[in-house]
């Protein structure tokens, strides 16, 4: 997802700050994704992993342990198996979605196949255990271990919730907690960890990254609709198109009547799309407020994590981290 190219924005500042250790991670995971045996490897990472992405779960990672004072180098390893994991997921997504597009580039499993998407997702799936292991600490093998199981959880949860109309609020929390805050939380709740900090600071992080993934996923799901004002673009409508029930969609059904619940039931459970559906759903939507109640929600969350990181020893680097909450919601405005 394109976080802006604008150089003043809270992500492009936190880059500054932690430079080294992100040109650190970049070398790593050139390393850890190489291939003597099988050289598609390499490849289709690459496709992925240079492809322009803000690296912001691994950035998550960094800012943590460096922001509660840590002075080693083993949070360059856990930040690359971090972005390993965010990657392999990418790759299996691409796949189950059947998507053609990732961040405007072709995905590899239309550059490539499905089969080579797949095994080369294993392959991250499986250097980033190898990574996280080097750490030597068994508690930050348990979060990430859980972290990708919890992801896979997830993803397997939204096959069903997905298409099935009585998907309500709670599961669709469930489902970005899976898919989405896990790893948010995890990234930034093992720089914690790495750093020695005591367990209140600990959990501080889990609750900042685990509220700033959901607010994230919040967002992106008002954007795939065109964001507050509804404005119809390219990609515009790709989760109704694959009919994926977000939090604005679940919302609006809520609140509607017995005939526009028969047109979800029709272009949503049934998949009987047709010319001018799209536009029909975003009226719908505007009819009950559904994206400002959906923008509300993510505000709300933003506040979680914004409250979390306060209890945290002031810091220029949590500063940055605050500004990012506000950045993150601040793309429906």
């Amino acid at each position: 997802m394109n976080m802006t190219n604008s150089a003043s924005t809270p992500l492009d500042r936190l880059a500054v700050q932690i430079a080294p250790e992100l040109e650190q991670v970049s070398t790593l995971i050139r390393q850890r994704m190489a291939s003597r045996h099988a050289p598609r490897i390499p490849e289709v990472t690459a496709h992925l992993v240079e492809a322009g992405g803000k690296r912001l779960r691994p950035m998550l990672t960094l800012s943590a342990a460096r922001m509660l004072g840590y002075q080693g180098d083993d949070h360059v390893k856990l930040a690359a198996t971090v972005e390993f994991i965010h990657t392999a997921t990418l790759l299996h997504d691409d796949v189950v979605d059947e998507s053609r597009q990732r961040r405007g580039r072709p995905t590899a499993n239309l550059l490539w196949d499905n089969k080579s998407s797949v095994l080369v997702g294993d392959y991250l799936f499986a250097r980033s255990f190898q990574l996280m292991t080097e750490t030597g600490s068994l508690r930050v093998l348990d979060i990430l271990a859980n972290a990708s199981a919890t992801i896979a959880e997830g993803e397997v949860l939204q096959l069903t919730a997905a298409q099935d109309l009585r998907t309500d609020e709670d599961i669709y929390l469930q489902v970005v907690r899976g898919k989405t805050a896990a790893l948010f939380s995890a990234a930034t709740e093992v720089g914690g960890v790495i750093a020695g900090a005591p367990e209140d600071q600990v959990r501080a992080l889990f609750d900042y990254g685990d509220a700033l993934g959901i607010a994230f996923q919040i967002v992106d799901d008002l954007l795939d609709y065109g964001g507050v004002t509804a404005t119809i673009g390219k990609n515009t409508g790709d989760d109704f198109r694959e009919r994926k029930l977000t939090l604005p969609v679940i919302k609006a059904i809520a609140a509607g009547d017995a005939t526009e619940r028969a047109f979800w039931t029709r272009t949503i459970e049934a998949g009987d799309q047709r010319d001018g559906d799209l536009e029909q759903a975003l009226a719908i939507m505007a009819r009950h407020g559904a994206m400002q109640a959906a923008r509300a929600d993510a505000l709300d969350w933003v506040g979680r994590a914004k409250a979390a990181l306060a209890t945290l020893p002031a810091n220029p680097i949590r500063d940055l981290l605050d500004e990012l909450a506000d950045f993150v919601v601040a793309r429906v405005a």
